[in-house]
C-alpha cells in the first residue's frame, strides 16, 4: 500500500487530467500530459512517466484511483 504521502489529487475535463496546484513548484490548475484513457492503463497496472509542464519536474505514476493520482515517491511535505 502507497501511503497518503505519496499522493495527489486530480480532476477530469473532458479528455484532459487537472490538479489544482503542482507539487513541487506550486503552480496553479495544471492540466497534465495524461489523458483520461491512460488512467485506465495505470489502473491495471501500467506505469507512466509524468513530467510536470510547469516546472519539468517528474514522478513515476504506479497507481489511480476516481480521486488521486499515487506515486512512487513523496508528493506532500
Amino acid at each position: 500500500m502507497i501511503p497518503f504521502s505519496h499522493t495527489w489529487p486530480y480532476d477530469v475535463f473532458g479528455d484532459d487530467v487537472h490538479v489544482t496546484e503542482c507539487p513541487f513548484c506550486r503552480a496553479a490548475n495544471v492540466i497534465l500530459p495524461i489523458r483520461k484513457k491512460e488512467l485506465k492503463e495505470i489502473r491495471e497496472g501500467k506505469k507512466k512517466l509524468l513530467v510536470f509542464p510547469c516546472c519539468k519536474s517528474s514522478v513515476y505514476i504506479v497507481d489511480t484511483d476516481a480521486d488521486y493520482l499515487l506515486a512512487d515517491r513523496r508528493l506532500r511535505r
